[in-house]
């Protein structure tokens, strides 16, 4: 990539960041820009919420070979996911950007922000914001409600879209090839994804089938490109 980075502004001068991550194409953009600050940071994955468990793995596992392209630690947690259904009773029939998705926010963030507390980390941030399609103030307010509850601990809320991150998101997971996932994660969001694709004379989602920069692959961006149209045909 041919292009000059403004070195990224930390809160406090801290030089050290635990990044959660929802996923390859995802967090590319924050891997390669905080490695161009100089930056010191973790992937921490925990994303209880992907579903099913063979969607979680391949999402996992390109997550793991970009990490490891770079040198960079990754944290592989806990994929509890009989804990995120207990907590998403009752929120089965929320829409995207809802009740639901501020659970499945405050849930991820929570891990993440015990991680980071118990491990030295005075900053946490996510990948989660990048997508246009995610609610970026949803986001962070969750993030720095979870941050919140160890002192000395920050959710540095920076805007990962500006400047070009959105395109450049993009055109990193064209050159490595992502998995690219095509609906949020969640059951329910694969749910309605399947709803209104068959509504609109489509097929199911095969999962595993579509990697970026190939035939099939489109140029939308990932987590959330087939949530707008189904809320277009509602």
């Amino acid at each position: 990539m041919t292009f000059e980075r403004t070195p990224l502004p930390l809160p406090e001068g801290h030089r050290k960041v635990l990044l959660h991550s929802c996923c390859a194409p995802c967090s590319g953009e924050l891997m390669e820009a905080m490695l161009a600050s100089g930056i010191d940071y973790t992937i921490f994955f925990y994303n209880p919420n992907i579903h099913p468990r063979k969607e979680y793995q391949l999402r996992k596992s390109e997550n793991v070979r970009f990490a490891e392209k770079f040198g960079v630690p990754f944290v592989d947690a806990d994929y509890d996911c009989s804990r995120w259904f207990e907590r998403a009773r009752g929120l089965e029939h929320e829409p995207e950007r809802g009740a639901r998705c501020t659970m499945c926010f405050d849930l991820r963030f929570e891990r993440t922000a015990l991680y980071a507390h118990e491990h030295g980390f005075p900053v946490m941030t996510s990948s989660l914001g990048i997508s246009r399609w995610k609610d970026m103030q949803q986001i962070n307010g969750c993030g720095i409600r979870a941050a919140s509850r160890y002192p000395g601990l920050r959710y540095w809320d920076y805007n990962w879209r500006k400047g070009g991150g959105s395109a450049r998101m993009i055109e990193i997971s064209k050159r490595e090839h992502f998995y690219q996932q095509e609906y949020c994660g969640c059951v329910y969001s694969l749910r309605d994804t399947n709803r209104h694709r068959l509504a609109t004379g489509r097929e199911r989602i095969r999962l595993g089938e579509m990697f970026y920069g190939t035939e099939r692959a489109t140029s939308a961006e990932p987590l959330g490109h087939e949530e707008e149209h189904a809320e277009e045909s509602e």
